[in-house]
């Protein structure tokens, strides 16, 4: 059965809040990014660069933990576990959506100029672990 996460919490995926996504290097180690989040029902979506780390990472080992704490109510938190899926399809359209969001903008700009190629990972949670305060 998949873990829902809980409904006080979506609106923390909703609303553009900064999460920061765990992914392990090779040798074992955690890798931290501050990125960008949006929920797809209980799903959660992440952009990233094909060839960057966190893509590498993630194509090596699914494993991935994204942590989001409300800047309003930085005292609660939510940490979802999960397994990480990755497809170059819908990419520059997730991060055209959080531009929207997260700036105001209605294209990413800076991929412009480069051969930048947009993946969407998509998180499907396996535990989720909440703080409420």
């Amino acid at each position: 059965m998949p873990i829902q996460i809980p409904d006080l919490v979506k609106p923390w995926f909703d609303d553009p809040e900064f999460a920061t996504i765990a992914t392990l290097l090779p040798d074992g180690q955690p890798h931290l990014s501050v990125v960008w989040v949006e929920r797809d029902g209980d799903e959660l979506l992440v952009s990233t660069v094909k060839g960057r780390r966190k893509h590498l990472n993630i194509e090596k080992d699914p494993r991935v933990t994204l942590l989001v704490y409300p800047k309003d109510n930085p005292y609660s938190y939510v940490e979802v576990r999960g397994t990480a899926t990755m497809t170059e399809e819908g990419g520059r359209e997730l991060i055209d959506r959080a531009a929207k969001a997260y700036m105001g903008l209605d294209r990413y700009p800076m991929d412009d100029g480069t051969d930048n190629v947009r993946v969407v990972v998509r998180i499907t949670p396996k535990k989720i672990v909440t703080l409420l305060r």
